[in-house]
């Protein structure tokens, strides 16, 4: 199966920009709104709540509130289904090296454990 047409095109604009995305400047808020989230609505994920679902029942839920150790964390964004939570997404701008740096992973392998999740996802 192919991938749709948009998310082609999102890989491709990021492709053909690279070096400005992950020259430093280009900010975690910056790819969460111009990639993330036209990815996951793509694939059809209701990321801003346009079906007007209650709190309890939104598909995705931005900066969700888990407890880790006695502090409140806040994994970028938390998608279900139901109102039942089934993974995690966190995002790191692109300049982040998320496959040489353990911070991120470490990070996000905490957010999931503390969830009781089996699956998330680490992007940049």
């Amino acid at each position: 199966m192919a991938a749709p047409q948009a998310i082609i095109e999102l890989v491709e604009r990021f492709e053909e920009n690279l070096a400005s995305y992950t020259s430093g400047t280009y900010n975690e808020t910056q790819l969460r709104r111009e990639f993330i989230d036209p990815f996951f609505k793509t694939l059809s994920w209701d990321i801003d709540n346009a079906a007007g679902h209650a709190e309890a029942y939104k598909d995705v839920i931005h900066e969700d509130a888990i407890r880790i150790g006695g502090a409140m964390k806040a994994p970028d964004y938390c998608f279900r289904i139901g109102g039942t939570r089934k993974f995690f997404v966190e995002a790191k701008k692109p300049a982040v090296r998320i496959a040489e740096e353990a911070a991120p992973a470490y990070q996000l392998r905490r957010y999931a454990w503390s969830a009781g999740l089996p699956l998330s996802i680490l992007t940049n």
